[in-house]
């Protein structure tokens, strides 16, 4: 019997998905016309859906999947490769016609490369994954949400997306859950996807989602950050990005990132032409770490560094108990007058 490549085992394999998936994927269930699962390593779980049914080659393919939470996609070949640990693609080929009972075919001189495996769960790649299967964040519950938290203007945020139905899995054991979430590229400062950070929100967006916690970062994320505008000589950095966003209100203009923690605060990677930084605190303890470490390393390198200071916890508790008028008061008093000239002034 002639070899079958990688596609005619694929297709083979698709005419019987619910068997593979039974096999391989054992720790799911059929649902409907999708085996659902945890994801390709058949860990319990709800992220994975393979189709069952379907065209034999194409979009929408029997035995295609999609992993929701990592973004990681592929077909049954990958399913039995992953979840049996085979790493030579000969050996899950062997696997393969095995299930399939198919004969042995002849040695031949060259053999196929061994197949890319699925980026591991909590990756750059698969950060990288789930940021391409987002959508835009104008029009969606996550502009719900902002605007909700005083968040209007939201000019500059190309790094923000919407996925609506993000997965949630608790830290321990326990199932896993769908929400609409705020995906926020995480970048280096060339602009490369290293993480993203995942907002779970309830499904009207009148708040976050009530899961514990409710927002989570994957990925490289030490010295990187959520960038809002191009930084250049002057920039602002804080930890969270409704902070960051409720000051972006009042300076819509000038450049910033969020480190979304305060120890990643403290250790953002600078811009080669800064030498100007603002440091948004957070109004307690790990805030005045955060700042005075990253006071210290922008003296180091010759970086003026200006802390501002929030009335409450944090700005975004400033921008929705005192509104944006009181906000840009307080902020044109902390920062230099070429400043407040160069990026208040413009502000409507």
């Amino acid at each position: 019997m002639a070899r079958l490549n990688a596609s005619e085992l694929a297709q083979r394999l698709g005419q019987q998905a619910e068997a593979v998936c039974r096999r391989y994927l054992s720790n799911g269930r059929k649902q409907g016309n999708y085996w659902q699962v945890g994801d390709v390593q058949n860990n319990p779980g709800r992220s994975m859906f393979v189709r069952l049914t379907g065209p034999e080659s194409g979009k929408g393919a029997a035995g295609k999947w999609t992993d929701a939470q990592s973004g990681e996609h592929g077909d049954l070949l990958d399913v039995i490769g992953e979840s049996l640990g085979l790493i030579d693609f000969a050996d899950v080929a062997e696997e393969a016609r095995r299930f399939l009972s198919l004969p042995h075919p002849e040695p031949e001189p060259q053999s196929r490369k061994p197949r890319t495996p699925p980026a591991p769960s909590g990756s750059s790649a698969a950060a990288r994954r789930l940021w391409r299967i987002t959508h835009p964040l104008i029009g969606s519950l996550a502009e719900t949400y902002l605007r909700g938290r005083g968040i209007a203007d939201l000019r500059g945020t190309a790094n923000l997306r919407f996925h609506p139905n993000c997965y949630w899995r608790p830290e321990g054991h326990g199932p896993t859950e769908t929400w609409p979430a705020i995906i926020a590229a995480v970048t280096d400062l060339n602009g490369k996807i290293t993480g993203a950070h995942r907002t779970w929100l309830t499904r009207d967006g009148s708040g976050k989602a009530p899961v514990d916690p409710p927002r989570k970062a994957m990925g490289d994320l030490l010295g990187h950050a959520v960038r809002f505008g191009e930084a250049q000589d002057v920039m602002a950095a804080g930890e969270g990005i409704e902070t960051i966003l409720s000051l972006r209100q009042a300076l819509t203009i000038m450049p910033m990132i969020s480190a979304l923690s305060a120890v990643h605060l403290a250790a953002i990677l600078f811009p080669p032409n800064l030498r100007r930084l603002y440091i948004v605190r957070d109004n307690d303890p790990a805030g005045d770490v955060a700042r005075d470490s990253l006071v210290d390393r922008a003296i180091e390198a010759g970086i003026e560094a200006i802390t501002l200071s929030p009335m409450m916890g944090d700005f975004n508790d400033d921008l929705v108990a005192r509104g944006l008028e009181t906000l840009r008061a307080q902020i044109r008093v902390q920062i230099v007058p070429e400043d407040v000239s160069r990026f208040m002034a413009l502000t409507p």
